[in-house]
C-alpha cells in the first residue's frame, strides 16, 4: 500500500484519510510505511476503546514527528487501511508528553446523514468530552502525561493542515 501519490486534501475543505484504528477497537494498529502495511503496534491495556475511527492525514507530517492525526465519526466502524474522504470539522488540541499532538475530527463526505455537518458546535459536547477523556484514559495508563487543550472548530484547521503538508514537503526534500 503505497500511499505516496495520495494528495492530503483532494479539494478545498477534503482531506484523505486513511483508517488505523476501527471505532471500539482496542488494538492499536499503525501503519508500517516500509513495508506498506498495517501493523498491530499494542493492545490497549484498559477497557477503553477508541470512539471514532483514527488514523492519519497521509503525506503530512506533524509537531510529533508523524503523519496529522485524524478521527472520522462513521455510524459503522470500517477498517484498517480504510482510505476515506473526509470534511475536517474542527480539531483537537493536545499534548502529549511535551509535543503539540493535534487531532482533526472529520465526517465522511460518503455519508449522506452527515452532509450538513460544518463544525465541532453540531456535536453533541458529551460526545467531544467522550473522544478527550478517551486520550486521557488511555495515555495516561501509559505512563504518558498528556494535556488537553481543548476544541477549535473548523476555522483552525486549514492552518494545521497547510503547516503539516508543508513540513512533510521540507521533510522529502532534504
Amino acid at each position: 500500500m503505497d500511499l505516496s501519490p495520495l494528495s492530503p486534501s483532494p479539494s478545498s475543505g477534503l482531506v484523505n484519510l486513511v483508517v488505523e484504528i476501527p471505532a471500539g477497537s482496542r488494538n492499536k494498529y499503525e501503519y508500517f510505511a516500509e513495508a506498506g502495511i498495517m501493523a498491530l503496534d499494542r493492545v490497549l491495556h484498559s477497557s477503553v476503546r477508541y470512539p471514532f475511527d483514527y488514523g492519519f492525514i497521509p503525506n503530512t507530517l506533524a509537531e510529533d514527528g508523524a503523519p496529522l492525526d485524524a478521527m472520522v465519526i462513521m455510524e459503522e466502524p470500517t477498517f484498517a487501511g480504510c482510505l476515506i474522504k473526509a470534511r475536517p470539522i474542527g480539531v483537537l488540541d493536545m499534548h502529549d508528553s511535551g509535543a503539540y499532538d493535534g487531532k482533526l475530527l472529520c465526517v465522511p463526505i460518503a455519508d449522506p446523514r452527515q452532509s450538513s455537518i460544518s463544525s465541532i458546535r453540531q456535536i453533541a459536547p458529551n460526545q467531544l468530552e467522550d473522544v478527550a477523556e478517551f486520550f486521557r484514559t488511555y495515555k495516561s495508563l501509559e505512563g504518558r502525561v498528556v494535556i488537553i487543550d481543548g476544541w477549535r472548530d473548523v476555522e483552525a484547521v486549514d492552518s494545521l493542515l497547510e503547516r503539516c503538508i508543508e513540513a512533510e514537503k521540507a521533510r522529502l526534500k532534504n
